[in-house]
């Protein structure tokens, strides 16, 4: 496949170019890092192919935020989910309890 066709399916499928493209996809990977790993911005930025902390920090801030900050949003949001599953499955206990 061509440089050209490849760009243009691509682009068809996701609308992005292959460098953004990837750039989305090192951004994902980067925020996992930091929230699922606990994994400082630095060292994402490098295991994801950063070549220095200074380029994923200009990356993410196009995105809205900086790195730490992401990290910090993400957490924030992992917990709030997790505590609303925990209400839900205590409210599902007692009502099961209380249809006994």
């Amino acid at each position: 496949m061509s440089r050209s066709t490849f760009h243009h399916h691509l682009n068809a499928i996701t609308t992005l170019s292959p460098i953004e493209f990837r750039t989305q996809l090192r951004m994902q990977d980067a925020r996992r890092l930091m929230v699922s790993e606990a994994m400082n911005a630095a060292n994402a930025g490098f295991t994801v192919g950063y070549e220095s902390l200074s380029s994923l920090a200009v990356t993410m801030r196009t995105f809205g935020m900086p790195p730490a900050r992401h990290a910090r949003h993400a957490r924030h949001a992992r917990h709030a989910r997790h505590a609303r599953h925990a209400r839900h499955a205590r409210h599902a206990r007692h009502a099961s309890l209380i249809r006994q």
